[in-house]
This record gives structure tokens, sequence and C-alpha cells, in this order.
């Protein structure tokens, strides 16, 4: 048996991200082996913490292509944009994902023909606030930070969401996921044939459906686990070699680049929007600007390494940049909003 054919077992292939996993744990095993068992428990507990998610997106797209549903899903989602962009922010707002824990359902929904718009919508705006995290973030910060980041959240979903809209109007973006990353074509590969425009919602009657759904499904789970895997054990290195505390505590002067700096040194310094409460708090406490805390926080939520990894690996390089700008300016002019309305 060759090599080649020793790296596809059961289609699945010895990769560039497979070997990277491996080359990482090699290497945090050279450097410092007693990191090697907390990194791999921390990766495989997040992995578990978010399965619920990326069971759900895999089930959702592999049925959404068996059922032939994907034809519809884009023509029902292409309507009057402004409405289904503040829909889509509305109900990222209102989501409990976290930036990692979003990636599955932004896959499906991408998968299933959505437009980027209102896809980037709530892909912005869902790490950043749900109704758990109101609650607890009124109870320490204050029912006016809590309100001012959960109107953040909407706002840059929803900039987010018409920004992209305008760029692919005007002829940007028109591709969006990379080429192995979609799957099959369904009804939008040039043929001869006339597409089928049919629902099958009960798809498992057809055995070539149920093939397409199992097909889909191994595709999908195989790219989300891959790569979320080698995102949470680069987030477990960062947890244990960049406490976000002491990177933080380099906003102590409240000068008019905390704000930027904060976004920047945010996105590494990853924050999921739970563990951001108290480590922000004691911040704010020891000097940091309850701008720059804003932004800190809204930058580590949205657009964090592990997060970014994920994404790369899903949509193209210029949609990527995209994504991690508007996390970035948006997080920006957040904290300085929320400075100048503190200063009223």
């Amino acid at each position: 048996m060759s090599f080649i054919e020793l790296t596809k077992i059961n289609g699945f292939r010895w990769d560039r991200v497979v070997l990277a996993f491996l080359a990482t744990i090699a290497a945090i095993a050279a450097l410092d082996i007693s990191q090697l068992i907390p990194s791999l428990i921390f990766a495989f507990e997040s992995l578990f913490g978010i399965l619920p998610f990326i069971l759900l997106s895999i089930g959702v797209a592999a049925y959404t292509k068996a059922s032939n549903l994907d034809s519809k899903v884009n023509s029902i989602s292409s309507g009057n944009p402004v409405v289904s962009i503040s829909i889509a922010a509305l109900f990222g707002t209102l989501s409990p994902f976290c930036s990692c824990g979003v990636i599955p359902l932004i896959s499906g929904l991408l998968r299933a023909g959505v437009p980027l718009a209102p896809v980037m919508a709530f892909w912005i705006s869902s790490p950043l606030m749900d109704p758990e995290m109101f609650i607890l973030t009124s109870a320490v910060f204050g029912i006016e930070f809590t309100t001012f980041k959960t109107i953040a959240a909407f706002l840059m979903g929803l900039s987010g969401g018409l920004i992209a809209y305008t760029m692919v109007r005007a002829g940007y973006f028109q591709e969006i996921m990379r080429p192995n990353t979609q799957g099959g074509c369904g009804t939008s590969c040039g043929t001869d044939v006339k597409p089928d425009n049919r629902i099958y919602w009960k798809f498992w009657h057809s055995p070539k459906r149920q093939a397409l759904f199992k097909t889909e499904a191994i595709t999908n789970s195989w790219f989300l686990l891959k790569w979320l895997a080698l995102a949470f054990l680069f987030e477990s290195l960062m947890v244990a070699y960049l406490p976000v505390d002491k990177v933080a505590l380099l906003f102590g002067d409240d000068q008019w680049w905390s704000i930027p700096l904060g976004a920047l040194i945010g996105i590494p310094a990853y924050l999921n929007g739970y563990a951001a409460i108290p480590t922000i708090n004691s911040l704010i406490e020891l000097g940091m600007g309850a701008g720059t805390g804003m932004t800190f926080m809204l930058a580590g939520s949205v657009s964090s390494i592990p997060a970014a990894m994920s994404v790369y690996a899903l949509v193209k390089k210029p949609v990527f940049f995209l994504y991690l700008l508007l996390g970035l300016m948006g997080s920006i002019a957040a904290g300085y909003a929320f400075e100048y309305w503190m200063g009223f």
C-alpha cells in the first residue's frame, strides 16, 4: 500500500490540519511536557462543550442538502436585505453562542445558501451577548454598561451585515467558501439538466438522497472537528502562556491609544463572554478605562485567534479579512462611544 493510500482511510485525509495538530502536540511535548496533558484535556473539553452545536450544524446542513431545501433557502433569505440583516443581528444578540461555538452554525448557513450579509450579521453579534450573559454582566457592571454592550452587539452585527451586503452588491465576494468546504454542488453546478426544485421532506425514502445526507454529514464532521480541535489546542497554549490579566494591565493609563490597543490585544488574549466578566471588572478597578474594558471584551469575543483559525479555514481570504476588520473596528467604535456616553 502506497503512502498516499495510507493517508486516505474511510475518506479522511491526513491533510495539513491534521499534521499541524500532531506537530503542535510534538512541540508541546518537546518544549514543556508538563503542559501536554492539560492542553489535550482543554481541547477535548472545549470540543465536548460545543458538541451539541456541532451536531446541530451537521444535521441541519446534511438535511438541507438531502431534502433539496438548499434550492429554496437562498431565495427565501434574499428578500428585503435590511429586514433579513436586522433579524439576523437581533437573533445573534439573543443566541447563546461563543465565538468558536458559532462556527458550526455559520458553516451550515453558508452551505445552505444563505447570503453573506445576514450570515455576517449573525456571525458578529452572536458571541457578544445572550440572556444569561446579560444577567451576569448586569450583576457585576451594572445595567448601564450591560445595556450599552447589548446595543453594541446588535449595532455591530447590523452594520457588519449592511457593509457585507453593500460590498456584495458592488461585485465583491462572489465566492465565499473555500472549495474544499462547500460539499456537493447541488443545484448550483452548471448543467444542461433541468434543476430539481422539489423538496424531499422525507428524504430517507430515497437511497440516492440517503447517500447524499451521509456524504454531507461526514464531510462537514471531518472539516469542523479537525479545525476546531486545532483551534482549541492553540487556545490552551494562549490561556497557559498569555494570561489576559497581565496583558491588560498595559492599559492602566487612560490614553487615547488605550482603546485601539485594547482591541488589538483583545484578539489574541482570548476571552469568552463569561470569563471576561470578573477579569475585566478587576482590571477596571485597577485603573483600566471603562471604554477600553468594553473594547477589550468585545474584540476578544468576536474575533479571538481560535475562532479566527476556524473562520480562515471556512471562507475565502477576502471574507476572512472583512470579518476581522469588522470585529476590530466595531469594538473600537463601541469603546469610544461608551466613553463618550459615560462623559455625560
